[in-house]
């Protein structure tokens, strides 16, 4: 009882803090479904106008709402499997295999992901041109996934330098394939760290939005970042509200994944234990 009323000042502090932040998340939901008037702090009355990109037939040159959702999913998580298998694979070799120059291949992750993206952007698009992915999901996936990857690597590196030898060596003893070692005894361990690193890569794949326009410029492969920008384009008059709703829609899928995994980012840290 005593250990709550210490932290009681603590929480009311965090609330204070936090009430800006809570109302204007709070406007923002109900200025997609009411009809507001500029300057008001009045909610009007309810109105499904705002959400009518759900079912209005797309434009020209534009695609649906829901094709671009999909193309955003099939984005984000494409780019998520391929950093999710290559990085615990590598990550695993990495740190278990004394390779030949490992230390080279250490600092080149670190240089790989030193360089930002907009100065990659011409070479990459040189590259899906000749291989002939230029305006598809597929090729935007793929280098994704590959400015990813140096990050991802490094992070499961360290989650597999933290697990004990002698839960690997236990298994080998009793006659298992390395291979059923790494699968059945080491990854279970690293489970925070695959889910970490699962969710980052996801949400980084979902909020980007130059290289889907430079790379993928298309209807075919448009995802909601592009589409928010096409919409901005497209109307001739600036509707906020339109444009705020979209962004909401954008969102929840963010919430959703974060509320469903928020403890397994919570124990990020958990490791292997010996036994």
């Amino acid at each position: 009882m005593t250990k709550n009323f210490k932290t009681l000042p603590v929480y009311i502090l965090l609330s204070v803090l936090s009430l800006p932040l809570v109302i204007m998340y709070a406007y923002l939901v109900i200025d997609t479904f009411t009809v507001t008037t500029p300057g008001s702090l009045v909610p009007g009355p309810f109105t499904l106008h705002n959400w009518r990109f759900l079912w209005e037939p797309a434009k020209p040159g534009q695609a649906s709402i829901w094709a671009a959702t999909l193309n955003t999913f099939l984005f984000a998580g494409g780019t998520m499997l391929i950093v999710l298998m290559t990085s615990a694979t590598a990550g695993y070799a990495l740190s278990r295999l004394r390779m030949p120059m490992r230390s080279f291949m250490l600092a080149g992750l670190i240089m790989l992901h030193a360089f930002p993206t907009v100065t990659l952007i011409i070479s990459v698009f040189l590259i899906l041109q000749i291989i002939g992915l230029y305006d598809t999901l597929i090729g935007v996936i793929l280098v994704r996934a590959a400015l990813d990857l140096p990050l991802g690597v490094w992070i499961m590196k360290g989650f597999y330098d933290n697990v004990p030898w002698e839960i690997e060596m236990a298994g080998v003893q009793d006659g298992a394939s390395r291979f059923t070692v790494w699968w059945r005894l080491i990854l279970p361990q690293i489970q925070p760290g695959l889910a970490a690193l699962g969710i980052f890569s996801f949400l980084q794949a979902w909020s980007e939005f130059i290289l889907p326009q430079v790379l993928a410029p298309g209807a075919n492969a448009q995802v909601l970042s592009v589409y928010m920008q096409a919409v901005v384009k497209s109307e001739t008059q600036m509707d906020f509200t339109l444009f705020k709703t979209i962004g909401l829609f954008y969102t929840l899928p963010v919430v959703v994944i974060y509320l469903i995994f928020n403890k397994k980012l919570m124990n990020i840290y958990g490791g292997g234990t010996k036994g």
